[in-house]
């Protein structure tokens, strides 16, 4: 099978600090084939393996990356491209565990890889013959009968076993689930904005916040430079980020008055939105995922619109991807928060009702991150936005490079 033929997702996994610490990886066919990812693993698998055309080390990053491994992807002779460090097999639950199975997996462990369960919802046989052979136990909490949770989860724990909690959408499965003694956790709930009542920016969000206001009414570069110059820890971090890889400079950026000259207003906007989610890192919260998500999402959305626009509608889908996590990054409706900063109209019905070509397009990127759930209907806003697995898989390894680059230095 081509590359071309396939698209791909990728799910984040946090450690109990909230720390993002890997990446599982998902295939599914674009939409020309019968959308599947379950099936035809070992062509999921080959494609993984083409690491010169994929560029697994832009999927992952510093990350680890979780791959999805049936009997015959573990019989396959695909391992030697695998770089064993970065990799976690998942054993899915369809897999049996047969004497050449357990073998094979004895063999590829001898050579350093490493083994999760996948799916696991109970007790069984195969699960009980796997467990000597991983290293994490991967616990499905969509299909897990809530009451055998803690059981299984001691059992496990017991046996020496790494807990992930896969499928976690809301922060009380969490806080259970860390209560229980869990390593990791693979979901979106971090993404879920936990409204906080009377909740009140910290200064640097403030100063910050403020300054996006400016610019977003026009102010003149004296009014913005003054601005931020008030602020000694946002003109240093300013400084310190548009040095960064990420933006580009040819070479190095001295002062404010530089930045605003070789950056502009579109492009300062940009960085100070990243500051933002950089905010809580700074705090020593560890690395957010939100940051990760929220600059992936906003590079995503550039770069569909740059294929069919023009520059000014590139910077606007920017804005409406990295303002997408905002309101779980303050604990604020969204409503409240854009009463705070001034934003286009095209802006705030993408981020408040998803509508317009800009709403369409970030409900596209966030089917991307629920491939698993997204059915016809990510396909069809595909064919919609005329993009076909060629171009998915060029502009998503484009944004994970760029947000990779972005995590690191903020």
């Amino acid at each position: 099978m081509r590359v071309r033929e396939f698209f791909l997702a990728r799910q984040p996994i946090l450690d109990r600090s909230q720390t993002l610490v890997a990446y599982e990886l998902l295939f599914r066919n674009a939409p020309a084939g019968p959308a599947s990812f379950a099936s035809d693993l070992c062509a999921t698998a080959a494609v993984i393996a083409h690491a010169s055309q994929l560029g697994l080390e832009k999927v992952v990053g510093q990350a680890i990356g979780y791959l999805n491994a049936d009997a015959d992807v573990l019989m396959s002779d695909i391992f030697q491209f695998l770089p064993r460090e970065k990799m976690v097999l998942e054993i899915v639950e369809s897999t049996r565990a047969t004497p050449e199975i357990l073998d094979r997996i004895r063999g590829l462990r001898q050579e350093g890889f490493r083994f999760a369960l996948d799916d696991v919802i109970s007790d069984s046989e195969d699960v009980r013959l796997f467990l000597p052979h991983v290293d994490i136990v991967k616990l499905d909490l969509r299909d897990l009968p809530p009451p055998a949770l803690p059981g299984l989860s001691a059992q496990f724990r017991q046996a020496g076993k790494k807990l992930l909690a896969e499928k976690v959408e809301t922060r009380e499965q969490y806080e259970l689930c860390l209560g229980l003694g869990f390593d990791f956790f693979q979901g979106y709930y971090f993404a879920r904005p936990v409204i906080l009542s009377g909740k009140k920016l910290s200064p640097s969000q403030l100063a910050i916040m403020n300054l996006m206001s400016l610019i977003g009414r026009d102010a003149d570069n004296g009014e913005v430079e003054a601005a931020i110059k008030n602020d000694v820890a946002l003109c240093f971090n300013l400084l310190r980020l548009v040095n960064t890889p990420a933006v580009g400079a040819r070479r190095r950026i001295e002062s404010i008055a530089q930045a605003l000259l070789m950056l502009g207003r579109s492009q300062l906007q940009r960085w100070l939105q990243i500051m933002l989610y950089a905010e809580p890192c700074k705090q020593g919260h560890g690395m957010t995922p939100l940051l990760a998500l929220a600059a992936t999402r906003g590079k995503l959305l550039e770069l569909i619109a740059a294929k069919e626009a023009d520059r000014g509608s590139a910077d606007i889908a920017f804005t409406v991807g990295i303002m997408s996590l905002m309101d779980t990054l303050f604990g604020m409706p969204m409503p409240e928060l854009l009463e705070q900063v001034c934003v286009v109209d095209a802006v705030s019905d993408a981020l408040l009702h998803r509508r317009g070509r800009f709403g369409e397009m970030l409900k596209l990127v966030e089917g991307l991150e629920r491939v698993e759930e997204a059915g016809d209907a990510l396909d069809e806003m595909i064919v919609r936005f005329r993009l076909s697995g060629d171009d998915l898989n060029e502009l998503q390894l484009c944004a994970f490079e760029w947000s990779e680059l972005v995590t690191r230095h903020a």
